[in-house]
Order: structure tokens, then sequence, then C-alpha cells
């Protein structure tokens, strides 16, 4: 049975204020808690139900703060809808230096006011497949570490580096020849360009693209067309992002 103390310090992290206030963040389900093992990342705890406890032994270090949970008490701490498997506490990680000079030599994604956690954690994913070098937010985004964008990015938690900027702040300190790229219906049209994977690309959100100061900030503008006979109005912002960066890296 898992404690009183312990149970309420788990519930507590749903929230961003006792997140930051703690340190520490919920990483839920089976496969994100192992992908969480074998990162860099330092658990608090782990709470888990004893068959995965017994399926999954040999992948449990060996010191590691470890509850055992039934499958109602998982799902009555953490956010799932049903959680049969486990969850873990996690530190927050320091933010490490992101260097000036990065996106002269990677392609950095950055984010302005993206703020459904569901879509940030699917770009975050989408930043790991493509083996970018981090995700910059601005400082409206979801929260990286909230309990729906861990779950949507697949493990990528774990491996993605991510800063906060203020983007209007920040883009006009790159240096002149770094091209910033965002999306814009009356930009060039992303096929018929070559493009490499350094820069910056800014996706914004679907409902209000990007912020007059980040738009501002663009030497490059992107279009993706549609297909012949189609009508849909606008793309999901992590549709969107796929279909440029696969542009980006089209050539590599």
């Amino acid at each position: 049975m898992v404690s009183k103390a312990l149970g309420k310090y788990v519930q507590s992290l749903h929230q961003k204020k006792y997140r930051h206030r703690h340190g520490a963040f919920l990483v839920e389900g089976g496969k994100n808690v192992l992908e969480l093992l074998s990162s860099d990342l330092e658990v608090e705890h782990v709470l888990a139900t004893a068959e995965f406890i017994d399926q999954n032994r040999a992948r449990l270090p060996a010191r590691l703060p470890l509850s055992p949970a039934t499958e109602t008490e998982l799902t009555q701490l953490g956010t799932l809808a049903t959680n049969n498997t486990a969850l873990a506490v996690v530190r927050l990680p320091a933010e490490t230096a992101l260097p000036l000079t990065l996106p002269e030599t990677g392609l950095l994604l950055a984010l302005d006011e993206v703020r459904d956690p569901g879509n940030l954690g699917t770009l975050l994913r989408l930043a790991d497949w493509y083996g970018l070098p981090g995700v910059v937010l601005s400082p409206g985004c979801a929260d990286a570490y909230a309990p729906k964008t861990v779950a949507a990015s697949m493990g990528a938690f774990a491996r993605v580096r991510v800063w906060e900027r203020d983007l209007t702040a920040w883009l006009p300190t790159l240096a002149p020849a770094v091209g910033i790229f965002g999306a814009d219906l009356a930009g060039n049209n992303v096929h018929r360009l070559t493009l490499r994977p350094a820069g910056v690309l800014v996706m914004g959100s679907e409902s209000h693209g990007l912020t007059p100061g980040v738009g501002a900030a663009l030497t490059r503008r992107l279009h993706i067309p549609r297909g012949a006979g189609g009508q849909a109005e606008s793309l999901n912002v992590a549709i969107s992002a796929a279909i440029l960066l696969d542009n980006f890296f089209r050539n590599q």
C-alpha cells in the first residue's frame, strides 16, 4: 500500500506550481518509465504493480526506490484513465546552456505559445526522431514536464533538451547568417526549396500563428501547399512541423 504522504506528494505534481516548488515531475506508464530508467534523469521514486516488477526485474536498478502499488492506486494517484504498470517521480533536469552558435551548425525547433501539452509532447517526439539538438520554448508554451506532455512525447522527454527563452528577444541575437524559418500561407513553397538542417524553425499555435514580434524576426517564410482538391483550412501544428522538418532533412 502506498503511504498517504507519498500519495499526496505524487498528486501534487499534477500541478505546475508544485512541480516547480518540489523540482520534480511525473512519468506515467510502463513504457515511459522504462525509457526513463535508461536515461540520465534522476529518479526519486517508482510505484509499480507486482506484475510490472516481476516482468522487468532485470531492468530495474538494484538501488531504485521502488514501492509496490495496485492498479487502482496508480490510477488514482496519476493522470491516466487507467494505469496497470508503473509511475515514477523524477527530478526536473537542470537547464544546460544554449550556445548562440548552435543554430549555425544544427537545426533548432522553437515554439511560440504552443499551449496544448499534447501537441508539445508530439513536437518533442519529432525533435527526438530527427535528432535535433533541442527545442526552445517561449514562456507562453505548455509545460514541457506536464503529465500530458510527458505521455505524448513517448520517451522523448528523457532525451530532448529544452530551453525557455523570450523568442522576441532571443531570435534577434542570433548571427545574421542564421536562417530563421516560419510557416506562412504567403511564404515560399517548401517543396520547391532545397533546405539544410541548420538555423531555427519557429512554429506557432494552430489558432493564432506566430506572435507579431516573432514573425518580424523571420528571415524566410515557408508555405506547405495543399494537394489538388485539398480543402482543409489549416494543419495541426505538430503535423505542419513534421512536414517542414522532413523537407529540411530530405537530402541528408
